[in-house]
């Protein structure tokens, strides 16, 4: 796909990697494509349901989702096609190019073999989505996985909030310890950063007051105040 292949893969019949190593690796590579491609229908599900149930007070309809679990495996699959389609396009041109490669994306002629099975990975797991796509129990399954993963999101924020509000000192088996903890941080750094604090405003105070008894005291020259002869 984007990534680029594997310039050290062994050539077939070399360090005992031939034909079925190859089908085993592109097989591995493929299903792992597929994982995440599930994983991220599950997580997009997962985001329409909470807006849908929970943000606009809607009920929870397995087949309301099912066109939506559709449209998500059909876009993977486009873009499985598109990573084929730009693996095939690279195995052209690297074909011709005989001399050392530039940069991660400039493939040379041995790299042909590797852009290959990429694109027969990608064109395999376009297949699958499709395939998926088109059956609407597997559709399902991945509704009521992001139905679960939606309502585990939801269950640990009601036990953080319910942890926080209802709090007691004595349903916590650490408390005294922790209580301990946080006193001696209170007399070590919150007291003595709290008295600095108020001795710096005390002095601040202090200095604009005298700053303004000298502004206000009379301008005298020889003994006479200056102001009042303005």
């Amino acid at each position: 796909m984007a990534e680029h292949p594997n310039r050290d893969a062994p050539a077939a019949g070399r360090g005992g990697f031939g034909a079925s190593g190859r089908r085993a690796k592109v097989a591995d590579m493929v299903s792992e494509g597929l994982y995440v491609a599930a994983a991220a229908t599950r997580l997009a599900l997962k985001n329409r349901i909470l807006v849908d149930i929970l943000a606009q007070g809607g009920d929870f309809d397995v087949t309301h989702f099912v066109p939506e679990a559709r449209e998500i495996l059909l876009t993977l699959a486009e873009e499985a096609d598109q990573d084929a389609q730009r693996m095939r396009d690279g195995r052209k041109l690297a074909s011709r190019r005989f001399s050392d490669s530039d940069g991660t994306h400039d493939y040379r002629s041995r790299d042909v073999r590797n852009l290959r099975r990429r694109e027969r990975q990608s064109q395999r797991v376009a297949k699958e989505l499709r395939a998926r796509a088109a059956d609407d129990v597997q559709l399902r399954t991945l509704v009521e996985g992001a139905r679960e993963a939606a309502w585990a999101e939801v269950s640990r924020n009601i036990d953080r909030t319910l942890r926080i509000e209802a709090a007691r000192p004595d349903l916590e088996p650490d408390y005294a310890k922790l209580r301990d903890a946080r006193m001696q941080s209170l007399r070590l750094v919150d007291l003595p950063r709290l008295a600095a604090h108020r001795r710096r405003n005390e002095q601040g105070a202090a200095g604009e007051l005298h700053d303004q008894e000298v502004t206000d005291r009379p301008r005298t020259v020889g003994g006479i105040d200056l102001s009042e002869l303005e």
